[in-house]
Parts: structure tokens; C-alpha cells; sequence
């Protein structure tokens, strides 16, 4: 693994001992896979208890929004157009904007926004918050220039029977630039980092990259952890992702991410007794050299995409969307299903 820029790293002895004490969490996983000729492939599952519907929407550049319905919000005009997973029709979960940044949020149990200091900052909802970072910001250092203003305050509406939405979120760019984003009470944790390749859910990232690090001298080839849960997921990613082979086509770069993806997401339909280790429902691959956007439903017969240099992105062009419920028979580019729609609606 590449050496993480200020981020503490734990000791081997502190590592093994977290080990026995890691607390389920929502069972979501993100990679990064750093192939050649400057191919970089994003893969994340979403994973969850219920069903969460999600659509995929085309935004163009020069819209105005805002962060939330409460007065005082943040406000903004897009720079750049992107495509968004959006969950209930409601809120941005993750996606990727025309400069090849891509944002992720993942459930992190820890999470806690905010504190005495900013509650009284211009409101941010979380169902805008990723959609803030890719209409502003080119690159991974624009994202984290944005967050160390800190000039907001990040909240989230309930949804699915009173589950509150504490995330954390990995950021990456082009050129492999990433930064991994947590909310500690308030404070905006940032471990930034050259082609950071994993995050799952809990503990938080220093914690869990020393999980890593004993496993890591330990080795992958004969013994890896095995169960579902976050730390395990880590470590099975982040040792495939260091021992594949690194290509420049993006096809066989989406078929390696997929197999990792798969390796490390949690079978449909299992369960464990424990109902925060959920079933993955989705996986998806954002290819950020070549601009393409992949969707992988389980239960779909095969994977589609949407080309991101394909679309109209002009300001004034129409917002987009592919509606994944229609999507089961969907195989390869996607731009023909899209068709035109209103702005969703945010759960603020």
C-alpha cells in the first residue's frame, strides 16, 4: 500500500487487538484500481437491510442549487456537468463529474457532523453534499480546499424507518489523487494519499488501515480473513487489488475491479443475524480516465454503462436519467436510455 500523508498509523500490536473488537457496520466497500497507461477504475458496493432504489441522473453544467431547504443555505451554480447514483429518487450517494473526479460515501458508524462550534453554519444536507464537491471541484485538492473551509453545516433527513445517515467518503481524481473524509464531532478528519485503494465501513480509517497493515505482514497468499464484516473486506480488497494485473483496457480493467467487487461484497439474500450486515444490492465502476459510469445491479442479467463524453453537458441542456427499474436487460452503453426528466427532488 502506498504510504498515507498525515495519517498516524498504529502499531502491529494495536492492530491485533483492534481485530477482536471491530463492531459490524452497513457492508459497503470501495476500490481503487490503478492499471496502466493512466487507467483508473473506482469500485464500490452498496449494501443495506432494504431495498434502497436508485437511479442514475445526467446533470449538465450551470444549474443553480442549494445545500438544503432551511434558511441560509449553502447555494451554488454547477462548473461542471456529472452523473449522480441517486437513492429514493432523493439524495446523491455517489458519482462522478466531466473532470474524471469521483465521490463515494460509505456508512461509517462513528460518524458524528456536528458540534457547538458549527451548528449554526449555513446548512448542507447530505443528499447535496456529494453533489457540492463534483460541481465545484476538478480535482482532488479542489475537494479538499472546499471541505477545510469548512464553512457549512452537514445534516441529513432519516429514511428507512428512522436510520440516521452517518458516512464517510472517498474522493479521487485522474491522476490518483485521493483523499479519505470523515466527521469527527464536528472536526473534518482528511487523510490525504497517492492511489489510496481501499475504504469500507468501520472503525475509521486510521484504525482499519492498521488492521491492514498486520494483516499485511501476515501475508494474503495462503491465509486471508473471510467474513463479511468491514475489516475483513479491507483486507481481502486491498491485498487483490496489490496482486492483479495492471492493464490499460478498460474492459478488462472493469472485468478485474468486478471480480474484486465481488470478492469482497456480501452474497444477496444472506443474512447473519446481525441486521447491520446487509446483502449488496448494486456495485458500480467509474472508469475516470475514459469517462464511463458502470452499473451493476445483482439482480440483473449483465452490467451497463453511461458515457459521460457522450452526454450534453452544455449549460441549458436537459437533466437526464436512466431508471434503473427498467434496467434488467441493460448490456454495455446506456447513453440511448436515458431520457429527459426534472431535477430529482432532495430529501433534504
Amino acid at each position: 500500500m502506498k504510504r498515507i500523508s498525515r495519517l498516524l498509523v498504529l502499531g502491529a500490536a494495536a492492530a491485533a487487538a483492534l481485530i477482536g473488537s471491530v463492531p459490524s457496520a452497513e457492508a459497503c466497500s470501495r476500490i481503487l484500481y490503478v492499471g496502466s497507461d493512466s487507467l483508473r477504475i473506482v469500485g464500490r458496493s452498496l449494501d443495506w437491510k432494504t431495498p434502497i432504489p436508485t437511479n442514475l441522473y445526467v446533470y449538465p453544467r450551470g444549474i443553480a442549487k442549494k445545500g438544503h431547504d432551511k434558511p441560509g443555505a449553502v447555494t451554488w451554480t454547477s462548473r461542471y456537468g456529472a452523473v449522480y447514483a441517486v437513492g429514493y429518487d432523493g439524495g446523491v450517494t455517489e458519482g462522478m463529474n466531466e473532470k474524471g473526479l469521483v465521490i463515494n460515501g460509505l456508512f461509517c458508524r462513528g460518524t458524528v457532523y456536528e458540534n457547538d462550534s458549527t451548528r449554526n453554519l449555513p446548512p448542507m444536507s447530505l443528499a447535496m453534499f456529494p453533489a457540492w464537491i463534483l460541481d465545484n471541484c476538478a480535482t482532488t485538492a479542489d475537494a479538499v480546499a472546499l471541505l477545510r473551509k469548512q464553512d457549512f453545516n452537514i445534516s441529513g433527513a432519516e429514511f428507512d424507518g428512522g436510520t440516521t445517515s452517518t458516512l464517510h467518503w472517498g474522493i479521487t481524481d485522474p491522476t490518483g489523487a485521493s483523499a479519505m473524509v470523515e466527521f469527527d464531532h464536528g472536526r473534518i478528519n482528511i487523510y490525504e494519499g497517492q492511489d489510496l485503494p481501499v475504504l469500507t465501513n468501520d472503525p475509521t480509517y486510521p484504525a482499519i488501515t492498521a488492521i491492514n497493515e498486520y494483516w499485511t505482514k501476515i501475508g494474503g497468499t495462503h491465509m486471508l480473513p473471510g467474513t463479511v464484516t468491514s475489516a475483513d473486506r479491507f483486507v481481502r480488497a486491498a491485498f487483490f487489488d496489490s496482486h492483479v494485473e495492471k492493464t490499460a483496457d478498460p474492459d478488462l480493467g472493469v472485468s478485474i475491479v468486478r471480480s474484486i467487487m465481488a470478492n469482497v461484497s456480501v452474497p444477496y439474500t444472506y443474512t447473519s443475524g446481525e441486521a447491520n450486515l446487509s446483502a449488496t444490492q448494486w456495485r458500480s465502476y467509474a472508469n475516470i480516465r475514459d469517462l464511463r459510469y458502470y452499473f451493476d445491479v445483482v439482480t440483473n442479467d449483465g452490467i451497463f454503462y453511461i458515457d459521460l463524453a457522450k452526454c450534453d453537458l452544455r449549460k441549458g441542456a436537459p437533466v437526464m436519467k436512466i431508471d434503473v427499474s427498467k434496467s434488467r436487460l441493460y448490456v454495455g452503453e446506456a447513453n440511448g436510455h436515458l431520457f429527459r426528466t426534472a431535477p430529482f427532488t432532495p430529501m433534504y
